[in-house]
C-alpha cells in the first residue's frame, strides 16, 4: 500500500442506547458480505420485505451510526457498510434501496444505498459512474 492513502468516512456520535443495533448490523454484515450473490441478493429481499421505504433522514443517521461503530466499515468495506446500514434501517421499519455496481474504466465494484434514487453519503458524481449490477428496494 505504499503511496496509497486510506480515507476513513466522517463519523458522528451515536448515542448509546443506540450502539447495540449498529453493532450487531455490523456483525450481521460482515456474515453476509462473504455469502454468494445470489444469497445475499435473496436475504436482503427477504429482510426488505413490509418495510417502508427509507427517507433520506432514516438513512443518513443509519450510516453515520455504522461508520461510527466500525473503523472498518468507515473505511474501504463498502459492501458491509451497504448492508449495514439498510439492516439499521430495517431494525426502525424502513428499507432503502440497496446497490451494487461495476465501472470497467478502470475496473472497480461499489456498493451503496440510495433514497429515492439518490446516493447517501456518497459523492453522487462519482456513484454515476457505475453501472447498476444489483439492487433491492424496499418492498411492500
Amino acid at each position: 500500500m505504499s503511496g496509497q492513502v486510506l480515507t476513513l468516512e466522517p463519523s458522528t456520535a451515536v448515542r448509546w442506547h443506540q450502539r447495540p443495533a449498529a453493532l450487531a448490523t455490523v456483525a450481521a454484515a460482515r456474515l453476509l458480505a462473504r455469502v454468494p450473490p445470489r444469497r445475499l441478493r435473496q436475504v436482503l429481499e427477504l429482510a426488505s420485505r413490509g418495510a417502508r421505504p427509507a427517507d433520506l433522514p432514516q438513512a443518513v443517521r443509519a450510516r453515520n451510526a455504522v461508520v461510527s461503530v466500525s473503523v472498518a466499515i468507515a473505511g474501504p468495506r463498502c459492501l458491509e457498510r451497504s448492508i449495514a446500514t439498510a439492516l439499521l434501517c430495517r431494525l426502525g421499519g424502513t428499507w432503502p434501496q440497496w446497490c451494487t455496481g461495476v465501472t470497467t474504466q478502470p475496473f472497480a465494484a461499489h456498493a451503496w444505498v440510495a433514497v429515492n434514487g439518490t446516493p447517501v453519503g456518497e459523492d453522487p458524481d462519482a456513484v454515476a459512474d457505475f453501472h447498476l449490477v444489483m439492487s433491492v428496494p424496499a418492498r411492500q
